[in-house]
């Protein structure tokens, strides 16, 4: 395929080109178009499809291969981490503030003039809170939150998308909480997109693009019942 499908939001949420037709430069870009609604954001993720556009474009749609993923139970933390998170001692909430979360993923970085996630992401993945799809993951110090990060969960996949720090390792310290909750849950993958070094110093390998597809089918099925995790991911740190 020499370029990417055309969607319109009169096509069907699932109807997304097969995955083979990615283009390779830009590595993984499949389609351009359509909406942000619920549906089509589920089915996108079940595919292993994800939406990733700034502002100005199209919405553009993703399947990168290789595809970079980190298994919950083998998530690395180094010592100093270990120490840093204990004299920190950050409580850890889950769903209280997903609006606040994403706001500050949203926040300019320094090594980044712009932000993906614009006004109708924002919108997009609220929404995807409010049906009780997405989730996000709190680090507060006192009463201020200063880490956290969000994402999607069908079935036993965590769906990563962004995370943020005001203090150091106050992100990481909230991936670390998230994936203690998700292996106690049963999940078995957190998606994490596209490679980098940062993600491979915390554990995250790739796999080939079909390998992650097929596990989606797997752990995809069922769904899952979607629903908010804050009480429950409350009682499960206090008691760990």
């Amino acid at each position: 395929m020499s370029r990417p499908r055309w969607l319109t939001t009169a096509d069907a949420p699932d109807e997304f080109p097969p995955l083979a037709e990615a283009l390779t430069d830009p590595n993984g870009l499949i389609a351009l178009g359509g909406d942000l609604s619920p549906d089509r954001l589920l089915a996108a993720y079940s595919r292993g499809i994800f939406p990733w556009f700034e502002h100005g474009q199209p919405i553009l749609w993703w399947s990168p291969d290789p595809r970079a993923v980190l298994w919950p139970q083998d998530l690395h933390v180094s010592r100093r981490l270990k120490r840093t998170r204990r004299r920190l001692g950050l409580r850890l909430t889950s769903d209280t503030n997903f609006a606040l979360v994403i706001d500050r993923c949203a926040e300019p970085r320094r090594y980044a003039d712009s932000t993906w996630i614009t006004s109708e992401m924002r919108a997009a993945y609220c929404s995807l809170h409010e049906l009780g799809w997405a989730h996000s993951i709190e680090a507060w110090q006192e009463n201020e939150l200063v880490g956290g990060l969000y994402g999607v969960a069908i079935g036993r996949v965590f769906f990563g998308e962004s995370m943020f720090s005001n203090i150091s390792d106050a992100s990481k310290i909230a991936l670390i909480g998230a994936s203690e909750y998700l292996v106690a849950r049963n999940f078995a993958l957190i998606d994490c997109q596209v490679w980098s070094s940062h993600l491979e110093s915390l554990g995250a390998t790739t796999l080939p693009r079909t390998e992650f597809v097929a596990l989606l089918e797997n752990y995809c099925k069922p769904p899952g019942i979607p629903g908010p995790w804050t009480e429950d991911f409350t009682a499960f740190h206090e008691k760990a």
